[in-house]
């Protein structure tokens, strides 16, 4: 599996492209691998961003972005908005996407469903409110099934959720959390049967082939006669006949296994994760089919930035489930930026934010978002002070406390344009 990560603008506008294979750039008339699934975050590429009134807070762009419009890249599978402030729900670059979305779907912070459905632009059965994640709540967790390329294959599985901060006022601080997992062959294997939880109540979206095409909640769905252990007999047509993945399994010292990571603190958390997670299981194995499924990869987007322990519910119940750590990926800006508590207070969490998750989950890469130098006037921005972080002071500090350890955090400030794989 591997991930892309191209940067589209200055600021936080990226486009992912997760891939079951390792990714390379596509050629004119090449078509996507089986399992290939694009995400279009917060697109803003040119025009003003003005916040309650031009006089109050003006934002513009000082670096062009590397496309002039979004009809210049495929059609991705997910656009999804963070939330509702205009830098990150533009309607002018938003427009110019078909306004029936053919091949999309947009799934969006509550209040930013609230203002495109608003617009009337856009077919309504494709925009989607994002639920706030709640941990004893699976349907607040979006799924989406990609089938695999033949039928023997297990399919995969695309996973989006809103982590909030509660009693935030400014409505700045959440966080987007994505996990993948590509279709894979089966295998056949012996687990505790009690692991296999169906997920009975989620919502999901089906690709009907290898295309963007998707089935929306609420339509009518055929009753599937299917057991969830059948595999690998037939491919099954909806996700909730496909058992998840089961939880992280205690983690091997082996120094030839991907996920071994040698640091005392990540050790610590992944046996205190694993444990906790498995501790409800019988001892008595039972021989059920299953479809082998490697570890997931998982995206963190927190622009404005959210305090790790906000996090902690969904790390400890999803993230663990889908054996999606240590983190592949944290998106988090660098610098912090703080107004008078009257204006808002803490505007962006910077390094000093982004810190504690890129310790805690152990992040593999920590790419600078929403950094941009804008061009801002008004009201609201006379007081702000803004402490700037370079690439080399986020990585020495995003790597201490690893001593002996074998992980590095690859830090990186893309710039507009620039494209990085990530691989788990």
């Amino acid at each position: 599996m591997s991930l892309s990560v191209k940067h589209l603008n200055g600021d936080s506008t990226f486009l992912l492209t997760f891939s079951s294979t390792d990714y390379r750039i596509p050629q004119p008339g090449d078509s996507p691998p089986p399992g290939t699934f694009t995400i279009l975050l917060d697109p803003w590429l040119s025009g003003d961003s003005s916040v309650f009134h031009p006089k109050f807070a003006l934002s513009k762009h000082t670096i062009p972005a590397c496309i002039n419009h979004l009809s210049d890249i495929s059609p991705p599978d997910v656009v999804i908005i963070s939330q509702d402030k205009p830098d990150h729900c533009h309607e002018e670059t938003l427009r110019q996407l078909d306004h029936s979305l053919p091949h999309t779907v947009i799934l969006a912070h509550p209040a930013a469903a609230k203002k495109i459905r608003g617009w009337k632009y856009f077919n309504p059965t494709k925009v989607h409110s994002l639920p706030i994640f709640a941990e004893k709540k699976p349907q607040s967790i979006i799924r989406f099934h990609l089938p695999g390329p033949t039928l023997d294959a297990s399919p995969g599985e695309v996973t989006v959720a809103l982590i909030a901060t509660k009693r935030d006022m400014t409505g700045l601080h959440n966080a987007i959390g994505i996990t993948y997992c590509g279709p894979s062959f089966s295998n056949r294997f012996s687990i505790p049967i009690s692991s296999l939880q169906r997920p009975h109540t989620s919502q999901v979206y089906r690709s009907q082939s290898n295309s963007s095409a998707f089935d929306l909640p609420g339509q009518q769905r055929p009753q599937s006669n299917s057991t969830a252990f059948d595999y690998p007999t037939q491919q099954k047509p909806f996700l909730e006949t496909l058992p998840p993945s089961p939880p992280d399994t205690p983690r091997s010292n082996s120094a030839n296994s991907p996920t071994s990571v040698s640091s005392p603190a990540s050790d610590a958390f992944f046996s205190r994760t694993a444990t906790s997670s498995l501790s409800s299981a019988p001892s008595t194995t039972q021989s059920v089919y299953a479809p082998f499924r490697p570890k997931s990869m998982s995206v963190i987007y927190s622009p404005h930035g959210i305090t790790y322990p906000h996090l902690i519910p969904y790390v400890t119940s999803h993230l663990v489930s889908k054996a999606a750590l240590p983190l592949t990926l944290l998106m988090h800006a660098f610098d912090r930026v703080q107004n008078p508590w009257y204006l808002g207070g803490n505007i962006t969490a910077g390094m000093p934010g982004g810190l504690g998750i890129a310790q805690n989950l152990v992040a593999k890469c920590w790419v600078s978002a929403h950094d941009e130098d804008k061009e801002s006037s008004g009201l609201s921005i006379k007081k702000i002070v803004t402490s700037k972080y370079t690439v080399e002071e986020v990585r020495a500090l995003a790597e201490e406390g690893r001593k002996g350890g074998k992980v590095r955090v690859d830090v990186r400030k893309l710039e507009c344009g620039e494209e990085m794989v990530v691989k788990p």
